[in-house]
């Protein structure tokens, strides 16, 4: 695993919450999409924020050439033990999306779902995308799912969601608090994660859950600005996008020597807001 760009693990996936993630997300990934994509536009292929795994694993398993990266040293710690496992090779990166620095560049770059939001403003934005076009090969091209996070109803405020993992030890999750600044395009919620252990909570996280979101007009323009060039821009249903869509995604490339009709078929993201907070979507 190698390490380059990332400071001492303090982000939010970290400590219990790294545990508790896969439990409470709000669903798994379909690795066949990404597999398409990276078949459609070349190997070596790079999943940002890849986490603890999911779909990068499924992907690697598949045969494809493909690393992970995530800020998350944590949630790398448990990929490379959930891929020894499944007796996988893995090359995991510990970076952030805008200092990485690799040493080599791909043919396919993707974040399986809107994890992208979580870089909380324009400049974070930027400087992830000038580490990805630094990152592409000539021809490469980029996936970027994003999303406008909706308010959580104040009825479900301080609602505890939990996993029972036996029958002694349950995980806990709810949205104590949120705050939404339509001037900065933010919203900030107030997280709690729990471990109870014979009905004691003996572990608890509350932690600040920032995501930065972006219309279709706005990333085009920080893409622009970056160096690189939109190569498609599609919702989840091939309806036109417009800038009150709320789910798209984008397909970037450091030229504009990519067919736009190319990967026609391919599945879109489903952009959900998810119930918890790592954003993964498929292509």
């Amino acid at each position: 695993m190698s390490d380059s760009g990332a400071s001492v693990p303090d982000q939010f996936y970290s400590g219990v919450i790294a545990e508790i993630y896969r439990h409470m997300r709000a669903h798994s990934f379909d690795a066949a999409p990404f597999a398409r994509l990276i078949r459609r536009y070349g190997e070596p292929a790079l999943e940002l924020g890849c986490g603890d795994g999911d779909p990068l694993l499924d992907v690697v398993a598949d045969g494809l050439n493909v690393e992970g990266l995530d800020s998350s040293l944590d949630m790398l710690q448990r990929c490379q033990s959930f891929a020894e496992q499944r007796g996988l090779h893995v090359v995991l990166h510990h970076a952030t999306m805008e200092a990485m620095e690799l040493g080599h560049r791909f043919k396919t770059i993707y974040l399986a779902g809107p994890t992208f939001n979580l870089l909380t403003s324009d400049a974070a934005a930027f400087a992830a995308l000038a580490r990805i076009r630094d990152h592409l090969l000539p021809g490469g091209v980029a996936l970027i799912p994003l999303f406008v996070p909706t308010p959580t109803p104040p009825q479900q405020l301080g609602s505890v969601r939990s996993h029972q993992s036996d029958q002694r030890r349950s995980m806990r999750f709810s949205v104590l608090a949120e705050q939404r600044n339509i001037a900065e395009r933010t919203q900030t919620s107030l997280l709690r994660y729990e471990i109870v252990e014979h009905d004691v909570v003996t572990e608890r996280v509350d932690r600040d859950w920032i995501l930065h979101w972006h219309s279709p007009s706005g990333f085009a323009s920080l893409v622009e600005s970056a160096g690189l060039d939109v190569v498609w821009v599609r919702t989840v249903d091939r309806s036109p996008v417009t800038d009150t869509s709320t789910s798209f995604s984008f397909l970037i490339t450091r030229r504009s020597d990519v067919n736009s009709d190319a990967d026609s078929d391919a599945q879109q993201p489903t952009a959900q807001r998810p119930a918890t907070p790592r954003q993964k979507e498929t292509t």
